[in-house]
C-alpha cells in the first residue's frame, strides 16, 4: 500500500512537471548572434552572461535578478547578456524557499560568466548560481539561445 502511494505521487509529479514545459520571451536571432561574439562591453561598463544549460529541471522557469531588479526568467538552454556599471553587485536566482544570491564585483571592460543550475527541492526544484571561467562560460552560452 505504502509503495503504491509513493508510486502514484511520483507519477503525478511527473505529469505536472511535463505539463509545465517552459518557454520564455526570446531575443532576436540577430541579437543572439551578436551577443555570442563576446565582444568587450561598452566603455566604462562590464558585461555579464548568465546561462542555464543543465537538463535537470527542464520544465522549470526561474527568475534572475541583478541588484534586486528582475531581468527575466531562464528556461532550459537560455541565457541573458547584460551590461552593468562597474562595482559591487548581487545576482539572485529564485529558489524554493527564497532567493539564492551571489555577490560579485565587476570591473569596467570585462565580461563575467555565471551558470544557473536547478537543484532538487522538497516541492519544486530550487536553483543556484555560480561564477564560471570565461572558457566554461562561453562554451555554455554557445549551447544556449538568448532570452529577453
Amino acid at each position: 500500500m505504502k509503495t503504491s502511494i509513493i508510486n502514484l505521487m511520483l507519477v503525478l509529479t511527473l505529469v505536472v512537471m511535463a505539463g509545465c514545459a517552459s518557454t520564455v520571451p526570446m531575443a532576436s536571432n540577430e541579437q543572439d548572434v551578436a551577443s555570442k561574439t563576446f565582444k568587450a562591453p561598452s566603455p566604462n561598463m562590464a558585461g555579464i552572461y548568465i546561462y542555464r544549460e543543465g537538463a535537470f529541471g527542464k520544465a522549470l522557469k526561474k527568475k534572475i535578478q541583478i541588484d534586486g531588479v528582475v531581468i527575466g526568467e531562464t528556461a532550459y538552454k537560455t541565457y541573458f547578456h547584460k551590461e552593468i556599471a562597474p562595482g559591487p553587485h548581487t545576482l539572485a536566482t529564485e529558489s524554493e524557499f527564497g532567493d539564492n544570491t551571489l555577490p560579485f564585483s565587476a570591473d569596467a571592460g570585462k565580461n563575467y560568466y555565471f551558470e544557473q543550475s536547478i537543484k532538487i527541492g522538497v516541492f519544486v526544484g530550487g536553483s543556484r548560481i555560480d561564477t564560471v571561467s570565461e572558457a566554461v562560460g562561453q562554451r555554455g552560452v554557445l549551447e544556449c539561445k538568448e532570452a529577453q
